[in-house]
């Protein structure tokens, strides 16, 4: 314990407030096998017993990397088992509580804040208290982020709070980012090689071409591909054409109508139309502003 930190309290302004996010504690401690849990040198503010459970007033997102436990919250009463790689997010009034597993004690980062760029995330679904746990795996640059931040508050420069809301946000894009790619190991490799085929073909290719590549039925390679990407298949091919009609009316001088033949939309009355609803302009005018003319 004795390489443990904690930060009891971190000073939060207005103006870190009006910021969207600001950080109220963060630290990291190494729980050996039969040591208690939580430490007694555990800040006062956030002591608290196991079988009892607490409430917190902030949100707090914590990192396992070794050993082994248990979460039980109110939305999730029944629990789940924690091992090295689960992330697992505590919400502001909601009954919680997690501990190690005596047999294996563990290592837990942890950094706590509020802030309603956080209540925006929760609001749109991309975190819940139904599903505060996280697979997400063991990934170095989680691991250095709770450094950083841990680093940061330590010395508190004049705007250090700006600097950790940055850092909850990356974690955060992180923990989003690990939990959908193990959510989807199983079919990863398919839909990158669908995006792959995509890249190439994307002129004439159909969707249901795509799927018989990869010899998926249409409907279930749909449901994945819009689950992963959050493009329909269909809508993952226009949006590919129409980064490549964007990119040439910038870099090139070739002719629209060029343009729209190279791209699969030889029928230029409808790449017209086609791309003035996508974009809200004409190909001219696109291009005549990228420019800069």
């Amino acid at each position: 314990m004795n390489d443990a930190i904690h930060l009891k309290y971190l000073a939060v302004s207005p103006e870190d407030l009006r910021w969207g996010i600001a950080v109220n504690s963060v630290g990291f401690q190494d729980v050996g096998p039969g040591e208690p849990y939580p430490p007694s040198d555990h800040p006062s503010r956030y002591l608290f017993s196991t079988e009892r459970g607490r409430t917190l007033a902030e949100y707090q997102l914590l990192y396992i990397t070794r050993g082994h436990g248990r979460f039980r919250s109110t939305h999730v009463p029944d629990g789940v088992l924690l091992r090295p790689g689960h992330l697992f997010l505590l919400f502001p009034g909601e009954w919680h509580t997690y501990r190690p597993d005596p047999s294996t004690g563990w290592k837990e980062f942890w950094i706590g804040f509020n802030g309603a760029m956080v209540e925006e995330w929760v609001k749109a679904g991309f975190f819940s208290r139904e599903k505060p746990v996280l697979q997400v795996g063991l990934h170095s640059d989680i691991v250095n982020l709770y450094n950083d931040a841990i680093h940061t508050a330590a010395f508190q420069q004049s705007g250090f709070q700006q600097c950790l809301g940055g850092i909850v946000t990356h974690l955060m894009g992180l923990a989003r980012m690990y939990q959908r790619q193990e959510t989807f190991s199983e079919v990863r490799d398919k839909i990158n090689q669908a995006k792959i085929i995509i890249g190439e073909e994307y002129r004439t290719i159909r969707p249901e071409e795509v799927a018989a590549q990869l010899f998926m039925g249409y409907s279930n390679f749909r449901r994945i591909f819009k689950e992963y990407t959050g493009f329909a298949p269909a809508q993952y091919i226009q949006e590919v054409r129409l980064n490549r009609i964007k990119e040439l009316l910038t870099n090139t001088t070739l002719p629209i109508k060029e343009i729209a033949d190279e791209c699969g939309l030889e029928n230029y009355d409808y790449f017209f139309t086609l791309f003035r609803r996508l974009t809200g302009m004409t190909p001219s005018d696109y291009r005549n502003n990228t420019q800069g003319k």
